[in-house]
């Protein structure tokens, strides 16, 4: 597709969420190796992980009527130099007392006396970037069908996607690993300074980005109480929609239960260092990146629905192998799959909801559907950690390790037989040409 198609507003926003996405892929590399040279225990860990998805539950329905009310842009932008502050905040901290920490190969760690300041500012850090990861992102969904057609939404999402894909999971953590080797700070001040440059030029899209209002609905509620009610409502009352958030909330919180305490599996069974675990996370790009690309013609040459099978059994066998590896490179391997599969979904569902439903109401539906589907992350990481601490004292702290992985791919085999029924073609093709409620 030539870019001009996209336009210039697209590109910018492009622009805007790779070098924000470079910076997130050098913090998920930072932020729990950090957290590792703090404490080993897995609750803890996970415990940080909650701390920065809870407002996915907490938050998410009223994210969805305030990104209804207001300027997208401006609120995308405000949101991304609130993490610009918080996550500056935490460099300096981290450089003034970096004496107190360990060593960048995790081999020391703070003493006891020193953990709950430490821990405190893990939690409090990743609490402030939770909330306005959700109106950021939220806000993001909804701002994409205001620059490109509906006809190039798949693509346009999927280009997105494959950038941030490579960003985030390839160029990101490499970086942070080798960030680290230099000063543990060093991260967290190039992460904040990524976040300020997306704001720059979010605030620099051309045009208007408040909510288009149907001329022929009823003028919208002012509480914030019964826009909220709308976009519940709508969306329960959608089928299709309704069961699609439900199974990924549930894929989440496998997700997130397996990945909660990935750190301690990376450094105990896997056995690498920073670097080579920056390196690690690249398999996630490089499958992200493929499925950016290929997403669209999969769904046309499966179906939607049979894509969205393939997903839920190929991610079964990537986690479950996950769990009984000890060999990086087929972690790796396995980790671009998961990608892979991920993007298809995302995709598929992401362009789904951008076609179906109303502008007007886009904001709030979509905080719904993310409440459902990112709502159960924080319990799922709690979960994460629970498994490996129970299953410490039976089984050693290496099988520990291994369990969050069976766990999760257990759950997606089961997943597998829940939509069979609910996500085939036809149904998804269906909702997608048929007329939706107006709901405003």
């Amino acid at each position: 597709m030539p870019r001009a198609r996209l336009g210039a507003n697209y590109w910018k926003l492009f622009t805007a969420s790779i070098v924000s996405n470079l910076g997130d892929g050098v913090a998920g590399i930072a932020y729990p190796w950090l957290a590792s040279a703090i404490t080993r225990d897995p609750i803890q860990l996970s415990l940080i992980v909650v701390a920065a998805r809870i407002p996915w539950l907490v938050f998410s329905l009223p994210a969805g009527a305030i990104t209804d009310r207001v300027d997208r842009r401006r609120l995308i932008a405000w949101m991304d130099l609130l993490r610009f502050g918080v996550t500056a905040a935490v460099a300096i901290v981290i450089a003034s007392g970096a004496d107190s920490l360990s060593a960048p190969d995790a081999s020391v760690f703070v003493a006891p006396a020193g953990q709950a300041g430490w821990l405190a500012l893990l939690y409090g850090s990743a609490l402030l970037l939770g909330f306005a990861e959700v109106l950021r992102d939220n806000a993001a969904q909804t701002l994409m069908p205001a620059i490109v057609a509906a006809q190039h939404l798949e693509t346009a999402n999927g280009r997105l996607w494959g950038a941030e894909t490579v960003m985030n999971s390839f160029a990101g953590p490499p970086m942070g690993g080798f960030l680290i080797g230099f000063a543990l700070a060093l991260p967290f001040f190039f992460d904040a300074g990524t976040f300020a440059v997306a704001a720059i030029l979010i605030f620099a899209l051309g045009g208007t980005f408040a909510p288009r209002r149907d001329p022929t609905a009823p003028a919208p509620s002012r509480s914030m109480v019964k826009e909220i009610r709308v976009g519940v409502s709508w969306l329960l009352g959608h089928r299709l929609l309704r069961d699609l958030g439900i199974v990924l909330g549930v894929m989440n919180a496998a997700l997130t239960a397996s990945f909660a305490t990935a750190v301690f599996f990376v450094q105990e069974v896997l056995g690498l260092d920073a670097a080579t675990f920056g390196l690690l996370m690249t398999g996630g790009a490089a499958g992200g990146v493929l499925g950016s690309l290929l997403a669209r013609r999969i769904s046309k040459w499966l179906g939607s629905g049979t894509s969205l099978f393939v997903v839920l059994a190929g991610s079964a066998m990537t986690l479950g192998g996950i769990g009984f590896t000890t060999s990086w490179p087929v972690v790796w391997a396995l980790f671009a799959l998961n990608a892979f599969l991920g993007v298809v979904w995302n995709v598929i569902t992401v362009a789904l909801r951008q076609t179906i439903i109303p502008d007007q109401l886009l904001g709030r539906v979509n905080s719904v559907y993310r409440f459902l589907a990112w709502g159960m992350m924080p319990i799922g990481s709690l979960v994460g950690g629970v498994l490996v601490a129970v299953s410490e004292a039976p089984w050693g702290r290496v099988t520990a390790l291994r369990v969050p992985f069976w766990f999760a791919g257990a759950v997606f085999v089961v997943l597998f037989f829940v939509a069979l029924p609910r996500f085939t073609t036809a149904q998804i093709e269906a909702a997608r040409f048929a007329v939706t409620p107006d709901g405003a």
